[in-house]
């Protein structure tokens, strides 16, 4: 991609609307913990997850995760 197409993307994006938040500051949004167990919110978050992943037209991964893809990243590390 050139820096003019780049820039481009950049300004277009700096118009999108969005709130950046915390859990604590998220304005109007229900506190699941009071009236769902912990197992609950997993179960929903699995949905959304399933729903996602989905979208890729991927098939869900199957391996342990013992093996799954990723690092630790410590401090001090950097």
């Amino acid at each position: 991609m050139s820096v003019a197409d780049e820039q481009t993307r950049r300004a277009a994006r700096a118009s999108w609307p969005g709130l950046k938040t915390n859990l604590q500051e998220a304005a109007g949004a229900e506190d699941l913990s009071a009236t769902t167990s912990p197992e609950q919110r997993l179960a929903m978050m699995w949905e959304l997850a399933r729903g996602a992943w989905a979208l890729t037209g991927q098939p869900m991964p199957d391996y342990a995760r013992a093996n799954m893809p990723g690092r630790v990243i410590r401090p001090g590390d950097r």
